[in-house]
């Protein structure tokens, strides 16, 4: 599978649902391409139906496609890297433990591949505990540049910090986005994220320096009588995109 055109070559490009092929070519055109559309392993019976699924969706929007777990979900680990050892998708979504296994299994470097982890209530520190067997357990509190480096480690390309609940972790997520551009790593936000909150939550990031931003934009923008996301909406964050990375 092609991976280009890569969106990661985009300071900032968008991560939202879609609810179906034709909502996907809409998404992708509302964010003139700059956007990758989430597709939840866990909203699959088994893994053939899955794969079967996301190549049409390959195919229809250039492969902009991120393999995602489903809110987070652990238990989604190992079905997200064996779906996307076969398809090859431009992004996925990997809990912190499991970021390694989906670089072994993808068999290359260019797939951006992230690693969730959460606020913790504590300025500097991240939970890494988010793993099948981990997240039964206490939290793992850790230095935010250690996990930065971790990540680097075991070929992940990027932080996923979630849930963020908006701006309900305002200072965490500041230093994370600071240690993020010192340390030259991309940054996911995630979770909680508005068309009324979206702008500072960019902003933070793309002031303190952070070179690559995918901003998760999920359930706020989603119609709830169709399931499918919003292209009005879309194209909303993407003119906000803009005229933030404009300041630049």
């Amino acid at each position: 599978m092609e991976l280009t055109p890569n969106f990661y070559q985009d300071r900032v490009a968008l991560n939202v649902l879609a609810g179906s092929i034709d909502n996907a070519k809409d998404i992708y055109q509302a964010a003139q391409g700059h956007v990758v559309c989430g597709l939840l392993t866990k909203n699959y019976p088994n893994n053939e139906s899955c794969i079967e699924d996301i190549k049409k969706y390959q195919k229809a929007i250039c492969n902009a496609v991120s393999v995602g777990l489903g809110a987070g979900d652990p238990n989604q680990s190992n079905m997200v890297n064996e779906v996307s050892k076969i398809v090859q998708p431009q992004h996925v979504n990997q809990v912190f433990t499991g970021v390694g296994a989906a670089r072994a299994v993808l068999g290359q470097n260019e797939t951006v591949i992230n690693g969730l982890v959460s606020p913790t209530g504590k300025v500097g520190y991240v939970n890494i505990a988010t793993g099948p067997c981990s997240s039964k357990e206490m939290t793992a509190e850790v230095p935010v540049t250690t996990v930065i480096a971790m990540l680097k480690d075991m070929g992940g390309s990027s932080i996923k910090y979630f849930p963020m609940n908006g701006l309900a972790h305002k200072d965490e997520y500041e230093y994370l986005a600071q240690a993020c551009a010192d340390h030259d790593f991309s940054l996911e936000p995630t979770g909680g994220i508005d068309l009324d909150n979206f702008e500072a939550i960019l902003s933070i990031a793309l002031n303190a320096g952070v070179h690559h931003v995918l901003p998760h934009v999920y359930s706020s923008i989603i119609d709830q009588g169709t399931g499918l996301t919003k292209p009005e909406d879309v194209t909303q964050l993407f003119e906000i995109v803009k005229k933030q990375v404009a300041k630049e």
